[in-house]
């Protein structure tokens, strides 16, 4: 009995140092745990994709890029992210040159209805690269799959929001991306499925299409002289999210907000901000972030299956005043 006593005395005297003995022991085992299971975590990746953007600035690339990164963390591939600072289509050909000379696992790309894709995409494939197209599609190419929404119902349902933004009386102007405006009518199904509803109501029209060539600089001065032109322009549909925040603003600092009723693309804070207080009537959009995680979802497909779907939609949000606030809490959740 006397033995025991003298156990629990030591322990009482000598129980800090115990404590930090056992925490050090500890701390040494989490450390050597940590070392041995860190390459395994942090090894060699197992491919290399190149994924050309249509530009560097635009908030829906850089959703394009990070949904890319957090597929490549996923499956533990690097993924390259290139593209010009501004929309430019021999930049972006350049890199996509680059991309199949570098003889990379795969290729992810934006693709442009003017130049020379085509034959890009054609010789990645000649060299055993596969290639996934975003945004925009080429199906006459070699590219093994198109990751992306419907451009068509995209355009579908911007003109229903317009009707609903103007109670089906409108005299419309359209602003497009330098890209998507040198698309010829036939192809471009983005207006298409616009006019398509448009048309289709006996007081709407599209008066005019214009073609933005520097960004939201330039919607800035397609709007200036929508305002002060005096051709009973009382809408716009704009098909880019930084010239539909360009022309928002406009439509702000010439104090016309009621007066021209605005559908625009995509979901930057500043585009919700404006929807959110009316500015904006609505945007409709791809999903960026889930079309650069599909992107690299696709192309693991290929590379492990020899086997991808040829057309992985992303499907349309569609966004207004009635939904933004629960728009914008998703986004926070993602984040």
């Amino acid at each position: 009995m006397k033995t025991l006593h003298k156990v629990f005395a030591f322990l009482k005297r000598n129980i800090i140092l115990i404590l930090m003995t056992l925490i050090a022991v500890l701390s040494i085992f989490l450390y050597r745990f940590q070392q041995i299971e860190e390459p395994v975590l942090a090894g060699k990746t197992s491919y290399h994709f190149y994924l050309v953007a249509q530009n560097s600035v635009d908030p829906f690339w850089k959703e394009v890029q990070k949904g890319a990164e957090d597929a490549a963390k996923y499956y533990n591939v690097a993924v390259e992210f290139n593209a010009p600072k501004f929309n430019n289509l021999n930049e972006e050909l350049e890199f996509l040159d680059i991309a199949v000379l570098s003889k990379v696992d795969g290729i992810i790309t934006h693709v442009s209805y003017d130049g020379d894709f085509n034959t890009l995409i054609n010789e990645a494939y000649d060299n055993k690269i596969p290639v996934v197209t975003i945004e925009n599609d080429l199906k006459d190419s070699k590219r093994k799959s198109f990751v992306g929404a419907n451009s068509f119902i995209l355009g579908e349902e911007a003109g229903k929001l317009m009707k609903l933004a103007t109670g089906g009386k409108a005299n419309i102007a359209v602003i497009m991306s330098n890209d998507v405006g040198k698309d010829t009518a036939s192809q471009n199904l983005k207006l298409n499925g616009f006019l398509g509803v448009i048309n289709s109501v006996p007081g709407m029209k599209v008066a005019k299409v214009y073609t933005s060539q520097l960004g939201a600089l330039s919607a800035e001065e397609i709007t200036q002289s929508i305002i002060n032109g005096g051709e009973g322009i009382n809408a716009l549909y704009i098909t880019d999210s930084v010239d539909t925040i360009g022309a928002a603003q406009v439509v702000v600092d010439f104090n016309k907000v009621g007066e021209i009723a605005i559908v625009g693309y995509g979901d930057t804070p500043d585009i919700l901000r404006y929807v959110d207080k009316g500015i904006i009537y609505g945007t409709v959009m791809s999903d960026p972030y889930k079309m650069g995680y599909e992107s690299i979802k696709a192309m693991m497909e290929i590379k492990k299956n020899n086997d991808v779907s040829t057309f992985i939609d992303t499907g349309v949000n569609i966004i207004t005043k009635s939904n933004v606030k629960g728009y914008e809490d998703k986004i926070k959740q993602k984040d």
